[in-house]
C-alpha cells in the first residue's frame, strides 16, 4: 500500500528509540532506531516488530521511546506582525 493511501487510514509516521542489552556484553546498552507508518495508539506495526525481536534476536530489550506525528495535519496560520518589503 502506498504512503498516502496509509496517511489516509490514519497512519501516520512513527519513530520508535530501542535500547537493548549487547548480547556479549549484557551491561551495555545499545540503540536501534526504527521508523514505519503505524496506527497510533495501539501502534500494531511496532508492537509486531518488538514481538519478533524479543523471540528471534539475542539483544535482550531494555526500554522503548516512541514518537508519532501525522503527516496530514491542519496548516498553522500565523498572523504577521509586521509588513516588509525587498527592493
Amino acid at each position: 500500500m502506498s504512503e498516502l493511501a496509509l496517511m489516509l487510514r490514519g497512519y501516520s509516521l512513527t519513530t520508535a528509540e530501542i535500547l537493548y542489552h549487547v548480547p556479549d556484553h549484557p551491561d551495555v546498552l545499545q540503540t536501534f532506531i526504527w521508523q514505519e507508518f503505524d496506527l497510533v495508539p495501539k501502534f500494531p506495526v511496532l508492537n509486531k516488530f518488538l514481538h519478533f525481536w524479543s523471540h528471534n534476536l539475542d539483544g535482550r530489550l531494555h526500554s522503548v521511546r516512541v514518537a508519532a506525528r501525522g503527516l496530514i495535519a491542519p496548516a498553522e496560520l500565523k498572523l504577521a506582525a509586521g509588513e516588509f518589503s525587498l527592493n
